[in-house]
């Protein structure tokens, strides 16, 4: 007789979808983790050109070199291998084929840094070997939409039709963008929505501080962190600033309604996504989704979905800061540094609330829509970003010094954020850097980026 495969239950009702972010919260400190994802843009070193999927030097060649030479697991959809896995850490590819880190959740930040470098030594090694290096900014300097490639991912195909209809800029999001975020804990959800707060109105500083996104198509496009601005015109439904969450009434069971009426893109089933892009998961609960008629959703089915909405933080079962271009190694140490140092202390994050709790909705949105543009002068509330970046940074500093995480030398965690400080303190941000470069010692070849931002 043939076995018949267990179906995953089915979630009856709101409560279900509630009830998973309410499995967040962890009462123990101790057990809150550090967890880092990054991206960057790999190359070929002699052509500067984008690397397919495909070909003896693709990107599929970089992940089985990965696989063959240092123990990952494959992912395979379709045949084709789209991403790897070892323990808790991922290797995962974005539609253009930019290559993702997601670390495993840590306890400190040494081990984050130890994880990040392991990781470009192992990239370097299996890469060197096919002529491809990675570059670390936050948008594609060089290439066009068209000449960058298309990962074999099915969600990607369905996402990047529905961009192309709710708002101008989400394709470049999805192909032309690098990102570093980090993912952190909270001990309830009281704990949440203060973090998830405090997260909300700093993020345009972390955007500022990480700014490294000044080219497009091998000039320069008028911003400082173009990848900051992409996202205020990517898709208004599953983005922003969420001014609910500084509202009365905040918690798991608001995000979940929110969440609920943000449209869907797929349902994966068998091993294939099914579009139902701009489709209601409300209708799904009530078995009333025209792509599969009488079916109702299960858990995976609600995780799938919550990762398909994109907002400055993003709540799961954790809290995820996603506001900063990707950037140089030392960098990609720097931002976990700067939230877990201001969000897993309590006198930081009460500090940190201090600062901005006297901000508007309104206030937010023109300091978000500023900061792409002006970098560290972006006007908040009569202060500028500069002000309010170091006043964070001394925030963070304090609050990586109580935690007291010593490495072998007995170095806390604090020295992270060196490079932090020296950005705030010129009120420089990198991409002015690199733009200084491009106008002097570059002549203004954008192609130079490729060895300056290489890792």
């Amino acid at each position: 007789m043939a076995h018949t495969k267990e179906k995953a239950p089915v979630l009856t009702g709101f409560k279900d979808l509630v009830a998973h972010l309410a499995t967040g919260p962890k009462p123990d400190r101790s057990t809150w983790r550090i967890g880092t994802e990054h991206e960057k843009f790999a190359f070929y070193k002699d052509s500067l050109a984008p690397v397919p999927y495909e070909g003896e030097r693709g990107i599929g060649a970089l992940l089985n070199g990965l696989a063959d030479g240092y123990g990952w697991e494959r992912v395979v959809e379709a045949g084709n291998t789209i991403a790897l896995k070892q323990g808790i850490a991922s290797i995962t590819l974005e539609p253009g084929g930019q290559f993702e880190l997601s670390g495993a959740p840590l306890e400190h930040l040494h081990q984050t840094c130890a994880e990040t470098g392991q990781h470009l030594a192992q990239l370097r090694d299996v890469a060197g070997k096919l002529g491809i290096a990675f570059l670390g900014v936050g948008f594609s300097p060089l290439w066009s939409l068209e000449e960058t490639p298309i990962m074999p991912k099915g969600r990607y195909k369905i996402m990047r039709d529905y961009m192309g209809r709710v708002g101008r800029l989400g394709r470049q999001m999805m192909f032309r963008s690098c990102t570093v975020q980090t993912n952190l804990d909270f001990a309830s959800e009281a704990d949440m929505v203060k973090k998830f707060r405090v997260g909300l109105a700093l993020q345009p500083i972390a955007t500022a501080l990480f700014a490294a996104s000044p080219f497009a198509e091998g000039r320069l496009n008028g911003f400082l962190s173009y990848r900051g601005h992409i996202w205020t015109d990517t898709d208004p439904d599953r983005t922003g600033m969420l001014p609910f969450v500084f509202e009365d009434g905040m918690g798991f069971e608001r995000y979940a309604k929110y969440a609920l009426d943000v449209p869907m893109y797929f349902v994966y089933r068998d091993g294939k996504y099914i579009d139902c892009a701009g489709q209601s998961f409300r209708a799904f609960m009530d078995g009333k989704m025209p792509v599969l008629p009488g079916e109702r959703p299960t858990l995976k089915d609600w995780e799938d979905h919550l990762t398909t909405i994109f907002p400055e933080v993003r709540l799961k079962t954790y809290l995820e800061m996603r506001g900063a271009d990707a950037g140089p190694w030392s960098r990609l140490c720097a931002l976990p540094a700067f939230w877990a140092g201001i969000l897993y202390d309590d006198a930081a994050l009460e500090a940190a609330w201090s600062l901005v709790r006297s901000w508007t909705a309104e206030d937010r949105e023109s300091f978000r829509r500023a900061v792409p543009v002006l970098g560290l002068k972006a006007p908040i509330r009569g202060n500028s970003a500069r002000d309010i970046a170091q006043a964070a940074l001394a925030i963070a500093r304090q609050g990586l010094k109580s935690r007291a995480r010593a490495d072998n030398s007995g170095e806390d965690e604090t020295h992270f954020l060196g490079e932090l400080d020296d950005i705030a303190a010129t009120g420089v941000t990198p991409a002015e850097r690199l733009i200084e470069r491009y106008r002097t010692e570059w002549g203004g070849d954008v192609r130079h980026v490729f060895e300056a931002c290489a890792y």
